[in-house]
């Protein structure tokens, strides 16, 4: 009958044996295997990122912005540097247009008489010929209008975090694109032709980094300055130091 051990001895963990012996007679054992698990390594973070100090210079600038430009969705310490409009060289179009109508209905309803008898229409109402044209001139001016309230709503923003283009494309549709000033890659100005250049306007163009897309904003009043001061910014923007343009 083997002798039972008891649960002392059972409880021991097995002891190494030693591989060989040195010269002083000193037990030499095997190095113990390596493990193949990964060193897995947990780091704590901290529930809300550190608050970046604003200075009271960045203070006071956001809220005059706020101020000025309330619609504008602004960030902490974010301030308006330049606020863009277009050139209104591009009104000439649409303004010249709306009033080479309204002058040739004006003709019309003054001179309706002699037109109405040299074609014979003497069942006319000049009343009502007045009455119509007055409903068309109103028609035109109102049209007018709003072509130009469109046209100055095409606005362009340049702050000290990002660039805000506001898009007005018709009386009802208006979208918003913002760009952040670290993902701006180049920036570019373009004057074509005698009239952009004695006038002294032109497109900006913007491109952003990783997905290649292109922003254009036209009819900028000198956009060479302007450029100096979007390239001013996004410089100061990346390497940490203060915006000086006002």
């Amino acid at each position: 009958m083997e002798p039972q051990s008891t649960p002392n001895e059972q409880a021991l963990p097995e002891q190494p044996k030693p591989v060989a012996y040195d010269s002083e007679g000193r037990p030499l054992y095997a190095a113990p295997p390596q493990s193949t698990q990964p060193n897995i390594v947990h780091y704590t973070r901290a529930v809300e990122p550190p608050k970046v100090e604003i200075s009271p210079e960045a203070k006071e600038r956001h809220e005059k912005s706020v101020q000025q430009f309330p619609w504008l969705n602004l960030s902490e310490g974010e301030f308006v540097i330049s606020a863009v409009r277009r050139h209104p060289i591009g009104l000439l179009l649409p303004v010249g247009l709306v009033i080479f109508l309204v002058a040739l209905v004006a003709s019309i309803m003054v001179n309706f008489p002699l037109i109405a008898k040299s074609v014979g229409w003497y069942d006319v109402s000049y009343g009502s010929v007045i009455l119509t044209g007055g409903l068309v001139i109103l028609l035109l001016l109102v049209m007018g209008y709003i072509n130009i309230w469109i046209y100055l709503n095409n606005r362009f923003f340049l702050t000290n975090e990002s660039v805000i283009q506001e898009i007005q494309t018709s009386l009802f549709a208006r979208h918003e694109q913002t760009v952040s000033l670290s993902n701006i890659e180049d920036a570019s100005y373009k004057q074509n032709g005698i009239l952009q250049t004695l006038l002294n306007y032109g497109s900006i163009r913007l491109s952003t980094e990783g997905d290649e897309t292109t922003y254009r904003f036209h009819y900028v009043t000198n956009p060479k300055a302007q450029i100096a001061t979007l390239n001013n910014a996004v410089e100061a923007f990346k390497y940490g130091r203060p915006v000086i343009n006002d």
